[in-house]
């Protein structure tokens, strides 16, 4: 469904002043929505979502147990995922200015700026993605393979660049993994391919999460489009959100610190 005027977007100039130089720098947009569990299952049914359609990953970061990385802005990531490679990530969030990353480390193949918007919030991030072999990254989970062989030359590079001095790949602590099925489908009543993912934690918490990427000079009409789309499927968009990556931090490094 297209909406041909979308709505002013409901923040203070200042906040839509800094997303307009964060969207002028980036290469994509990640419109995000995360759902309580009370709204989760009626969500799936009335999008049309078969669970079955749905793809197993699993992910796993790295950070000390303190989470020194993260208080720095650096994301260490690695995947596995169903019948395809897996994939490693080295990202810095929030990257701001978009800029602070010079041309060299822009024209580097699997970089990429990004801004995941939510209804409550944005943020840029900076992200240098390899493809990584499953069973490599299961190796590691296994404490069989160092941590540092999954990534790139590139990648390694880019970490030492941006994590906090004398930390290093293979001191870091593993935390996960995490189960996470997602599907990525075309609605019949919708223009947009939506892709949606439901991440399952060890204490049986859950976070659903709907999602659709589009470019920085479409983003205002696309969250426009989805407003309209997700209201008519009757999904509240004014609960409170939660980060995935956020979460699983804090809880590892919890499991770490009374383990």
């Amino acid at each position: 469904m297209a909406v041909k005027t979308p709505p002013r977007p409901t923040m203070p100039d200042t906040k839509l002043a800094e997303l307009m130089t964060l969207l002028g720098g980036s290469d994509t947009v990640e419109l995000k929505l995360t759902l309580p569990a009370g709204q989760q299952r009626a969500a799936i049914s009335s999008l049309g979502l078969d669970p079955l359609d749905a793809q197993i990953r699993q992910v796993v970061f790295f950070d000390t147990p303190d989470l020194a990385l993260d208080r720095a802005g650096v994301v260490v990531r690695a995947r596995r995922i169903q019948g395809r490679p897996g994939d490693s990530v080295v990202k810095l969030r929030p990257l701001d200015p978009p800029d602070r990353v010079g041309d060299p480390v822009r024209r580097l193949e699997g970089f990429g700026v990004e801004v995941d918007a939510m209804p409550d919030r944005f943020v840029c991030s900076g992200r240098l993605k390899a493809e990584a072999d499953s069973g490599a990254v299961h190796k590691v989970l296994l404490g069989e393979r160092a941590p540092r062989k999954l990534f790139t030359k590139a990648q390694r590079a880019f970490f030492r660049e941006h994590a906090p001095n004398g930390v290093e790949l293979d001191e870091l602590a593993v935390l996960g993994p995490i189960f996470v099925l997602k599907a990525k489908w075309q609605p019949r009543d919708h223009a947009r391919k939506v892709v949606a993912e439901m991440w399952l934690y060890p204490d049986g918490t859950r976070i659903f999460e709907l999602s659709t990427k589009c470019l920085p000079s479409e983003a205002f009409q696309v969250a426009a489009e989805e407003r309209v789309y997700l209201g008519e499927h009757g999904i509240d968009l004014s609960g409170e959100q939660q980060t995935k990556t956020r979460t699983a931090l804090e809880f590892f490094a919890r499991e770490l610190a009374t383990g």
